[in-house]
C-alpha cells in the first residue's frame, strides 16, 4: 500500500532519487544501496537527461557509486544539504523550480507514498516509480523482522508528516 501502483517507467527527462542510510564506516547502507543500484538500471532506459540525487552526506556516496556503474558525472546532480524526506523535497523543487521537463522520483516501495506527496507539496510535480526494495527484502526469512520494522517506522513518519501537514 505504501509503495503505491506498480507500473513500468514511462520514462521522464529528470530521475530524482532521495538518499537512504549510510553505514558507521560512511559506505552507502542496504536502503542507499538499492536505490542506487536501481537509479542505473533506470538510467539504462535511455530515457533520462539528468539524475538528482538527494541527502546530506549519503548524496555524494551514491553519486560515486552511480557514475561508477556508467551514468556520467555530469549528469548526476547533487544536493547534499538535507537530512530528512521533507528537506529532500523542498531542496530538489528549490533546484529544479525553473526546470519544466518531467520528474521522475525513484525510491523505495516503503518509501514513496510519503516521499511523493512530500515532493508535490514542496511544489514539484513528480510521477512515482517505486521499486519493490521491502517487498523483495521480506522474501528472505532473516530479513523479515528488518522489514517489519522499517514498515512500522514509515507508517508513523506518514502518521508525522500528515499530522504537520507535510504531505
Amino acid at each position: 500500500m505504501l509503495g503505491g501502483p506498480w507500473g513500468d517507467d514511462r520514462g521522464g527527462e529528470i530521475l530524482i532519487v532521495p538518499g537512504g542510510d549510510l553505514t558507521n564506516s560512511r559506505m552507502a547502507g542496504v536502503t542507499s544501496y538499492w536505490r542506487s543500484v536501481y537509479a542505473v538500471f533506470t538510467w539504462q532506459s535511455g530515457h533520462y537527461k539528468e539524475m538528482v540525487i538527494s541527502g546530506h552526506d549519503v548524496a555524494p556516496v551514491m553519486r560515486d557509486f552511480i557514475a561508477a556503474y556508467g551514468v556520467p558525472q555530469e549528469a548526476i546532480l547533487v544536493e547534499d544539504k538535507s537530512t530528512s524526506t521533507r528537506e529532500n523535497a523542498l531542496d530538489v523543487a528549490e533546484l529544479l523550480r525553473n526546470d519544466s521537463r518531467r520528474k521522475v522520483l525513484l525510491t523505495s516501495d516503503y518509501h514513496m507514498f510519503r516521499a511523493a506527496r512530500a515532493f508535490r507539496k514542496a511544489g514539484l510535480e513528480v510521477t512515482a516509480f517505486p521499486f519493490p526494495d521491502a517487498q523483495k527484502r521480506a522474501n528472505s526469512i532473516p530479513e523479515r523482522w528488518t522489514v517489519f520494522c522499517m514498515l512500522v517506522a514509515e507508517t508513523a513518519k506518514v502518521l508525522y508528516y500528515g499530522a504537520r501537514g507535510w504531505i
